[in-house]
């Protein structure tokens, strides 16, 4: 499925029957979780579409692109249907994220989505899930810098008199100091800003890896499919469209919430364009050979590998914010009180936490890996669908819609489990030294 066709996901009709819709007919489960947010310094409705075009595209885009030569070459050129179709199945579950909110105008957040639809049980399932993803995605982002700067600079140390530091870990540190300031922006408007700086940053390090391979040439020619690796490959492939969680966040801060739609779609469609282009180039350039980051691969001396390297650290920095917004309004809003000195010490400690974390699991491919095959699996496709069966009704009656929903169910539960039975062991592995 090319990625022209991606728009079709929202021509599927809903269902006819009227009663499934109704917002009165809503299973409330009597609970007494509010949706308030008592955080009235909290902007919504103030980002236009652009501007969430660009949030969007930051929090879909990114560090995904750097994996995606790595996820073709575990699962050989025929794995590129399954990246195809991982984009087309998880554009349509974000729209269902979409429509779940419209049912019930209180809803605000994800963990919202899976209250309303299964009570508390739902709502703490929902925020397990999907802030244990984001959280590892943004200790990703840390993992990432360290290895591109000890890349760069590998003959790099810290001395003190009282203490050792190496190289990635010193540089680990200093990266997280850097994006501290980004942490403590509240306005998703602003952030946006922040987010144009991490789109341009990717088209910059694809056209530098196209500059380095019209260099080198490319020589490889890849495998047509490997079947024992595939797990592996749709792992990463849905670690690279992570971004549901953040989805309702985005949703609530556009002013024109019903444009929210074109935003998924375009920021879908151009994400799964760049995928397309930078797994191709990857592949031909080093076949079984490219390592789980491609710009690790590239030549350092050359000078497009150099744009391209150090254009990889500008995006864990322009997408670590955005990424952990929701983390942190999940924390703000369960204070009773507003103080900016409390909000900005909860947004600091959470950013220490990660890189005590990057520091611990040093395995940025098997991180991401893991994280794809488990919690964005369950972030990105089942819990989308089975809310919004739930909250719709849509299970009552066979539709076309209803099948499309259920085969997206199968081939996420599916891909899940074998792909998290595989990236645990490849995890283990490396951190028992075997590989």
């Amino acid at each position: 499925m090319p990625p022209a066709v991606l728009p079709l996901v929202d021509l599927i009709p809903h269902n006819n029957n009227s009663n499934i819709f109704d917002i009165n007919d809503i299973d409330y489960h009597d609970d007494d979780t509010t949706y308030n947010n008592p955080n009235p310094e909290h902007k919504e409705g103030t980002a236009t579409f652009f501007k969430t075009c660009f949030n969007g595209l930051n929090a879909l885009s990114g560090v995904g692109l750097l994996s995606v030569p790595y996820a073709l070459s575990s699962g050989g050129w025929l794995s590129l249907i399954l990246l195809f179709t991982t984009a087309a199945s998880t554009c349509f579950t974000g729209i269902l994220i979409r429509r779940c909110m419209d049912l019930d105008p209180k809803i605000r957040t994800y963990p919202d989505i899976g209250g309303r639809a299964f009570g508390k049980i739902g709502r703490g399932v929902v925020s397990i899930v999907t802030y244990s993803e984001l959280y590892l995605v943004a200790t990703g982002f840390l993992i990432l810098e360290g290895d591109s700067l000890h890349h760069l600079f590998s003959s790099v140390h810290f001395d003190f008199s009282w203490i050792n530091i190496s190289g990635r870990v010193g540089f680990v540190i200093i990266v997280a100091l850097i994006i501290l300031p980004s942490v403590w922006l509240r306005d998703l408007s602003i952030l946006s800003y922040v987010s144009a700086t991490g789109f341009l940053a990717c088209v910059v390090i694809i056209g530098s890896v196209l500059w380095t391979g019209a260099v080198d040439g490319y020589n490889e020619k890849g495998k047509t499919l490997n079947l024992s690796r595939i797990p592996t490959a749709f792992a990463m492939y849905t670690f690279c469209y992570s971004g549901h969680p953040v989805f309702p966040t985005l949703y609530t801060s556009m002013k024109n919430k019903s444009q929210f739609n074109k935003v998924l779609l375009l920021c879908f469609a151009l994400c799964t364009i760049g995928y397309t282009l930078m797994a191709i180039l990857g592949y031909l350039m080093y076949g079984e050979h490219v390592n789980s980051q491609v710009t690790l691969n590239l030549p350092v001396k050359r000078f497009s590998s150099k744009v391209a390297l150090y254009t990889t650290l500008v995006i864990p920095i322009t997408k670590y914010a955005l990424i952990m917004t929701p983390i942190v309004s999940a924390i703000e809003n369960r204070l009773t009180y507003n103080k900016k000195l409390l909000n900005i010490l909860i947004r600091t400690l959470l950013l220490v936490t990660t890189v005590i974390v990057a520091l611990v699991v040093p395995f940025f491919g098997d991180l991401a890996s893991l994280t794809g095959a488990f919690l964005n699996s369950i972030a990105s496709i089942i819990l989308p669908c089975i809310c919004y069966l739930k909250m719709s009704g849509t299970y009552k009656k066979w539709s076309y819609e209803l099948i499309i929903i259920l085969a997206i169910l199968i081939m996420g539960v599916s891909s899940g489990m074998i792909g998290t039975y595989s990236s645990l062991s490849d995890l283990v592995g490396h951190l028992r030294g075997e590989h």
